[in-house]
């Protein structure tokens, strides 16, 4: 499969930096779930909210792994692609990258597990759903 990655724009603000003016690290991880709430709102077709509230399911991030390869400030635009690496039987491995002004300056992997809200337990993943993810799987360049 050779999809494209959801990308989406992030401004860096203020509340994002440290006094140095850059992205304080941490920020990024609050970046990077904002990037799976619009992902699923806006490119998997699946409404965060609902999903959580009326369905009672989540995706909390399982493991993250993360390269600060250079600074972003305040005021910058930081563009975010996600793409699916794998799709397990109840998680997901999800590959971002962030640039801005065309340099790379954060990547980190990510894996999602789909959850059960009621129990705090791991869940397949539906058919629906992995149909849906299966649309951004991105086959690693040859």
């Amino acid at each position: 499969m050779n999809a494209s990655p959801f990308e989406c724009d992030k401004l860096i603000r203020f509340h994002h930096c440290d006094p140095a003016g850059i992205v304080f690290y941490p920020q990024y991880f609050v970046l990077f779930n904002e990037l799976v709430e619009d992902w699923f709102n806006q490119g998997l077709g699946i409404d965060f909210a609902k999903f959580h509230v009326e369905d009672g399911m989540g995706v909390p991030m399982g493991t993250i792994t993360c390269r600060f390869l250079s600074p972003s400030k305040v005021g910058e635009m930081l563009r975010l692609a996600l793409s699916v690496n794998r799709i397990g039987k109840s998680s997901v491995e999800l590959n971002v990258t962030g640039t801005s002004d065309g340099v790379v300056r954060v990547q980190a992997t990510l894996t999602v597990v789909v959850a059960s809200l009621k129990n705090h337990r791991s869940v397949p993943i539906s058919e629906d759903l992995r149909s849906r993810l299966e649309r951004y799987v991105v086959s690693p360049p040859r």
